[in-house]
């Protein structure tokens, strides 16, 4: 859900948008991505907007225009409900009076947009799909590995942002450290971070660093789909650590399944070229070769060989 106040607040640029009516219902939600423009709707006079946007376009308004005023206002009155959060006029043409006196009886905000209809619908499914996502917060650094999202997290002082920052030293970008906020949009994982940290990582003994400003902004970006998560943990002797990578790891992330990697971590090893190599193998399993799978398969035909030799001797 969106507060219509906070939604004109945050696209009246984007969207081109100006409030026409004298006052507007700012506690008003949003509660759907669908934006509907009343069409054929007009001409049955059927009820059609429920918790979502209405646009009305040229046609529309030049259909209105045509008719007598106390059908013109039964009409309007028929397809708007008190549900209805906003109705946004294109093309900045003058909203009618019936309109306006609709609007303020059920309370429903006016705006009117200087894009044409198409232009104004397309950009405001844009702007619904992203703003009523499912979003999850999650603890982590995310950075993009040879163009792919990985996600490292870990308990608090395990490496987590060193490990970035040696990434980035590397010529990989940080798009988020600490927090990371993940949305889903169209059964894509896409993750950001708030604006009040972006591009800034906290590291033990040195403090907060701007990353943009020390390795140029070429070293970060806003936001990357969330591809795989690596987890840093202490190495523990008693633990039994996957070497051959057959068994393949996942992490539910608003209904998605990411795949998940456990990294043991201990002087010594270089992280960081793990974390690389990692992402290389993501890659190429993307691409259809598994490096664990070629390998089992070679085995097991080996094995195979083997026991009709022996079985022939």
């Amino acid at each position: 859900m969106v507060v219509i106040k906070e939604f004109f607040e945050k696209y009246q640029k984007r969207l081109q948008i100006e409030n026409i009516a004298a006052s507007f219902s700012s506690d008003k939600k949003i509660k759907k991505k669908i934006v509907h423009r009343p069409g054929l709707d007009l001409v049955y006079a059927r009820n059609i907007s429920t918790n979502h946007i209405v646009v009305f376009g040229k046609s529309e308004i030049s259909y209105l225009k045509g008719l007598d005023k106390k059908v013109r206002y039964k009409k309007i009155n028929a397809i708007l409900t008190e549900t209805t959060p906003a109705v946004i006029i294109s093309r900045k043409m003058r909203p009618l009076k019936e309109l306006v006196q609709v609007c303020e009886k059920k309370k429903i905000s006016i705006f009117r947009s200087s894009y044409s209809t198409m232009e104004l619908i397309s950009k405001l499914i844009l702007v619904l799909n992203d703003e009523l996502s499912p979003v999850v917060t999650l603890h982590g650094t995310l950075v993009e590995v040879f163009g792919i999202g990985v996600l490292i997290q870990g308990e608090s002082s395990v490496g987590k942002s060193e490990a970035a920052l040696g990434l980035i030293e590397r010529g990989h970008r940080l798009i988020s450290d600490d927090v990371v906020q993940v949305k889903k949009r169209e059964n894509v994982l896409i993750g950001t971070g708030p604006e009040l940290t972006r591009h800034l990582m906290e590291i033990r003994g040195i403090g907060i660093i701007n990353v943009a400003h020390l390795y140029g902004a070429t070293c970060v970006r806003p936001d990357k789909v969330l591809d795989i998560i690596v987890k840093l943990e202490q190495w523990d002797d008693s633990h039994f650590y996957d070497r051959v990578g057959l068994e393949e790891k996942f992490m539910d992330i608003l209904d998605n399944n990411v795949p998940f990697h456990l990294m043991p971590i201990k002087p010594g090893r270089d992280v960081i070229l793990l974390i690389e190599t990692l992402s290389l193998n993501h890659r190429l399993k993307g691409m259809g070769y598994n490096s664990a799978k070629e390998f089992n398969i070679k085995l097991l035909e080996t094995i195979g060989r083997k026991r009709k030799i022996s079985e022939n001797n």
